[in-house]
């Protein structure tokens, strides 16, 4: 298989002429992919508001959202199952809306792996060559080697009932990339698949995307598959963009508060704006307590905001072990609940004032116990500010 590649109007003065000692530009390539303006209704249901997306060749971007957020709508239109009801689609800089599917070259993989059970492994794999008049030795050479791709050699006689289901999956991903699509559309493809297949089929598929270079549209609703896999992420709700951007800054500068709850577990709180304190935002919280926040932007004094910290960004120690430094903020609180996770142990603290604070420690040599007096410390530069909705 061949590796895919990641005049002022109304003047009457002549144009000026060109000036050859200028470098020459080469052509802006357009995007792989391009939403604009897309809108889809199903009768007076808006799936999908009007949105405007690109993504870019040989990247992995995923729509990210819960059920019914429009994610899987978006990735049918691409895939020309449905039709947007305004706005256009382009792939390549060519506009696909009135494209037949079949000539759309992608590449789909869908949570059921939709294989055909009648059907050998090699004939499933080898479906989407047989409509391209490909000699048979091409389409034997090309699916022998996308079953190596998958690390599945020497299957290709057997059925898809004698596989389990994470080959199942593998097959389905075969049969995507041996046509050498233009875009890879997934939609939920691990979801049917039990936890330790899951991360295994999502380390398969980041690395054949990242050797194949192939440019991938990616649909869950599972926050860590897309913060481990993407380029980009979309986050979706109600059939709108939330926040778009790098896994990094959609997880640690997150647009609104949907976005910061649906991506990990987040605590909340609401405050309001006391000035500056050197770099930092001083914040009053609702409690009373006073926080800094190393927060970009012009946060006026007086403003409500909504304070968000992760609560992988929380630190708990016994009260008698603490020692506090100028620079870090903490609150005195009481285990009420723990939930020990392996790697990670889960508290649950009460703290002055009645609020609730959620902190998951990596574990260490010990684990604190219910009704243990802690202090809770988290640094200003994991302290971010929202403005309250």
């Amino acid at each position: 298989m061949s590796e895919i590649t990641k005049n002022t109007e109304g003047s009457s003065a002549a144009p000026a002429a060109e000036d050859a000692s200028a470098p020459h530009m080469p052509p802006v390539k357009p995007p792989m992919v391009q939403f604009k303006g897309i809108l889809k209704k199903f009768g007076k249901v808006l799936a999908v508001e009007k949105t405007d997306l690109d993504i870019e060749e040989g990247s992995l971007v995923t729509l990210l959202g819960p059920s019914g957020c429009g994610k899987t709508t978006l990735l049918r239109m691409v895939a020309g199952l449905e039709t947007p009801t305004e706005g256009d689609i382009f792939i390549k800089g060519k506009r696909i809306n009135d494209v037949p599917i079949h000539q759309r070259n992608l590449g789909m993989i869908f949570q059921n792996y939709a294989l055909f059970p009648h059907k050998s492994i090699y004939d499933n794999v080898a479906f989407g060559l047989k409509y391209r008049k490909i000699p048979k030795e091409e389409i034997r050479e090309k699916v022998l080697r996308a079953l190596e791709m998958v690390r599945l050699p020497g299957v290709e006689k057997r059925m898809p009932g004698q596989l389990s289901g994470g080959q199942q999956q593998r097959i389905a991903l075969a049969r995507a990339i041996v046509i050498e699509p233009d875009v890879l559309l997934m939609d939920e493809p691990l979801s049917a698949l039990d936890e330790n297949l899951r991360e295994d089929m999502r380390r398969e598929i980041d690395n054949l995307q990242q050797m194949l270079g192939v440019t991938t549209i990616f649909v869950t609703h599972d926050q860590r598959e897309a913060l481990s896999m993407s380029d980009k992420i979309v986050v979706m709700k109600n059939g709108k963009k939330q926040q778009e951007g790098v896994p990094e800054e959609v997880y640690n500068r997150p647009a609104n508060h949907f976005v910061a709850d649906f991506l990990g577990h987040s605590n909340f709180t609401s405050a309001v704006v006391q000035g500056r304190e050197g770099n930092f935002v001083k914040v009053e919280l609702e409690t009373g307590n006073i926080l800094l926040a190393d927060a970009p932007g012009d946060w006026k004094e007086g403003e409500e905001v909504e304070v968000v910290v992760r609560a992988q960004r929380f630190e708990a120690m016994l009260q008698e072990e603490f020692s506090p430094d100028g620079q870090t903020n903490y609150f005195e609180g009481k285990i009420r609940d723990r939930s020990y996770m392996g790697g990670e142990v889960s508290y649950f603290i009460d703290m002055a004032g009645g609020k609730e604070v959620h902190v998951i420690s990596m574990m260490r040599s010990r684990i604190y116990g219910i009704g243990n007096d802690v202090v809770v410390q988290v640094a200003p530069e994991h302290c971010h500010l929202l403005p309250l909705e």
